[in-house]
């Protein structure tokens, strides 16, 4: 298959004609995945406040997680290298010849997850220069327009126009004009951008441990947060309670700690695929370990459990001012490092609109999603995908818990994970004699497939922590795409797929034999069941 099947749209009348373009290596792709650890000022907050003293030791262990995947989704990512659109693509293509609608329901999964990342981080840098340049009793910071209220899905949310949304809204166009010109220009942005801002951040986890501010006994003792019958957070126990907080700390995490795995959604725009994929994946991985081991440490160090509960930490818009605070700055310098902060939220902003819209491209560009999503500019940025971006998350920023979205798009991120962990034995079982430009170690793959149902469990058990109806909405969430692919494949292409996607499913000109025979349907019964074992075990409320 030559670089020409990447065509901007596969209508047979369309008359354009520009593709996605070959100009990256693996640095480009590491700077993209180097918003990633950026993700920790989103739910950092949420997560102490919740898990308490055991709030670091939740982000270690779901960081270990997602570093023990990425190999999994390296060598996956190897056998395709000329799509484009991350590891929920490549893992869709195992999936699909055991069902139409499971390659689908990865890709959407992949999508919806990170996509809101556009709204968050826009809505949270918005909360961060409101907070600096206005007193919180002043007009522009209290006026609001409600909308609806989705009290039925969890208490308080409501869907609001307010300063935080017109706000983010202007950032989240600024970050679509730089990478309207193209992905090559926006990775040069992207590298100064994260060089200037990944240095606070880090010396924030840094500092505070060489000037002894991380005191030990705001780790003790190490047993999570829970919320007693007259209402007052306090000291927990490892009972069904307290892993059921450890359990909604872990799925929270999860977002942030495992979406380094965005490197790989350049594969179609790398000079040399097989050598710049695995690099680039693995040196994103290590950057994301060496901040979620420092970071949460030094925060959770520095404030105590006291500090951890203040609603401020929460919603995430006291977390800059506190991590001025820890590495000794005064008002001015203060100030500054706030604004930096904003600045590498807008990085996040960035590495998300890129890696999502090309999951929408490629999905799109395999017959999966509308066609006009397939749509590239002369720059070869998927620009008609970036617009749907835009929109979609136009709608996410006026919801008022930020929290709220965090989880919805987590729940839905680990159906993704799930698959597409399970994808790599199943392409080693159907695709035996495949080139493989990074083979993982028979047993690296088998820990991922163990991870793909350790983050099922975490869901299912964790979800209505945040929430009473979360688990439910996600699942709805996840089942959407079923009339949008219905439309596609049997109305829009009359039920075949695009011929570049038949040539994934055929090897030698003749489709590839299904070897894995019951063992994907049995894989997917066993994880239907870990979801429902994990809602069954979960408790809410102290005996």
């Amino acid at each position: 298959m030559s670089e020409a099947v990447l065509a901007a749209t596969s209508a047979p009348n369309s008359a354009q004609t520009f593709t996605m373009h070959r100009t990256l290596n693996w640095t480009h792709a590491f700077w993209f995945a180097a918003g990633t650890p950026v993700l920790v000022l989103f739910s950092i907050g949420a997560v102490a406040s919740a898990a308490g003293n055991i709030s670091a030791g939740v982000w270690i262990l779901s960081m270990l997680i997602g570093f023990a995947q990425c190999f999994t989704y390296a060598e996956i990512s190897g056998l395709f290298p000329k799509k484009s659109g991350g590891a929920s693509v490549y893992g869709a293509i195992a999936w699909v010849r055991y069902g139409k609608m499971l390659g689908p329901i990865s890709v959407w999964a992949n999508w919806f997850s990170w996509s809101p990342v556009l709204a968050i981080g826009s809505g949270l840098a918005a909360g961060y220069v409101l907070n600096l340049l206005f007193p919180a009793d002043s007009l522009i910071r209290t006026w609001q327009v409600t909308l609806f209220d989705l009290s039925f899905i969890k208490e308080g949310v409501v869907v609001r126009f307010n300063a935080t949304f017109f706000l983010g809204l202007a950032l989240m166009l600024t970050v679509f004009a730089i990478q309207h010109r193209g992905i090559l220009k926006a990775a040069r942005v992207q590298m100064i951008v994260a060089i200037a801002v990944l240095l606070p951040l880090l010396l924030t986890g840094i500092v505070p441990l060489l000037t002894g501010d991380v005191r030990s006994e705001n780790f003790t003792p190490f047993v999570p947060l829970i919320v007693d019958a007259a209402g007052n957070p306090t000291n927990g126990a490892w009972d069904m309670v307290g892993i059921t907080t450890f359990m909604a700390c872990m799925l929270l995490a999860a977002w942030s700690t495992y979406p380094f795995e965005t490197a790989v959604c350049y594969v179609s725009e790398f000079k040399n695929p097989g050598y710049d994929t695995v690099r680039a994946l693995l040196y994103s991985g290590l950057l994301c370990i060496a901040f979620y081991t420092l970071v949460p440490i030094a925060f959770q160090g520095y404030l105590g459990l006291q500090g951890l509960l203040d609603p401020g930490i929460y919603d995430g818009t006291g977390v800059g001012k506190v991590l001025a605070q820890m590495v000794g700055a005064g008002p001015i310098l203060g100030n500054l490092i706030i604004c930096v902060l904003t600045l590498s939220i807008c990085l996040v902003v960035m590495t998300a609109m890129a890696g999502s819209s090309r999951t929408l491209y490629q999905g799109s560009h395999d017959g999966w999603l509308p066609k006009y999503l397939s749509r590239v500019n002369s720059h070869g940025a998927p620009v008609a995908a970036m617009w749907t971006d835009l929109a979609v998350n136009a709608v996410l920023l006026s919801i008022s818990d930020y929290v709220f979205l965090i989880v919805l798009a987590n729940t839905t991120y680990m159906v993704f994970v799930f698959l597409n962990l399970q994808a790599g034995w199943l392409h080693r079982i159907d695709r035996p004699n495949a080139e493989r430009p990074y083979r993982a170690q028979n047993w690296l793959l088998a820990i991922g497939a163990v991870c793909g149902f350790i983050n099922l469990l975490i869901m299912g058990w964790g979800a209505d922590f945040w929430g009473q109806r979360v688990l439910l909405t996600s699942i709805l969430i996840v089942a959407g795409i079923i009339p949008i692919f219905a439309y596609r494949h049997y109305v829009t292409d009359k039920g075949k797929f695009p011929p570049w996607m038949q040539e994934d499913l055929e090897e030698n000109g003749q489709l590839i034999k299904k070897r894995a025979g019951m063992l994907p349907y049995l894989t997917l019964i066993a994880g239907g069941l870990t979801v429902y074992l994990g809602s069954q075990l979960a408790a809410y409320h102290v005996p």
